[in-house]
């Protein structure tokens, strides 16, 4: 199986959950690519990379749910971030990507132990007795 094929196949199997996972682990590759390219003066690559990071915040933001009362705390964050990551754009500063990086980073962790502590929840395990 080639890894094109293989990558397919993970998105299309995983879960609403794991998947918002590879959206925060894909938002953190491009920011990356983003600063190397910002250092080695690649600026349609950085452009390239910053426009990608900011679809996943956008769809990020379009896929959150509403009815939950944190969607009103996270919404602005993400609003935040989206616009960080214009600024860093156009003033070529790496520093705003870091800044960016760091949310976006506390944001999958986050999101990975939520995931953990539901998949706990629902198989029964590690549970406090």
């Amino acid at each position: 199986m080639s890894i094109q094929a293989y990558q397919n196949n993970s998105v299309e199997t995983a879960s609403p959950g794991e998947l918002t996972l590879m959206l925060y682990n894909g938002c953190i590759k491009f920011i990356r690519s983003a600063k190397k390219a910002i250092n080695e003066d690649a600026i349609e690559q950085k452009n390239t990379s910053i426009q990608k990071a900011q679809a996943i915040i956008r769809e990020l933001m379009i896929t959150m749910n509403p009815e939950y009362a944190v969607s009103q705390e996270v919404l602005p964050l993400y609003e935040y971030m989206n616009h960080r990551l214009m600024e860093a754009n156009s003033q070529n500063d790496s520093t705003i990507l870091d800044e960016v990086e760091v949310m976006v980073t506390e944001f999958r962790d986050t999101w990975k132990e939520v995931i953990l502590q539901t998949r706990r929840a629902q198989h029964g395990t590690g549970g406090n007795a």
